[in-house]
């Protein structure tokens, strides 16, 4: 019995601290200079300096997928 609400509260505490971590946030791309690329972001309060953040571009358009 206590090992069974042990690893209860083990994994909820495990699904809320990753909740606290992960953050979505929206940014436009001002400028690129070599490796270093400024942003402006919506709700750039949830991040804080030192954080490590994962980019994804946004593809537009892209090439045309043709059949044989």
């Amino acid at each position: 019995m206590k090992k069974g609400i042990v690893s209860v509260v083990l994994a909820l505490t495990f699904a809320v601290s990753t909740l606290a971590v992960a953050a979505t946030v929206k940014c436009t791309v001002d400028s690129v200079a070599g490796d270093t690329v400024t942003m402006t972001c919506k709700k750039a309060s949830k991040l804080k300096v030192g954080d490590s953040v994962k980019v994804k571009a946004k593809r537009s358009g892209g090439a045309a997928i043709e059949g044989c």
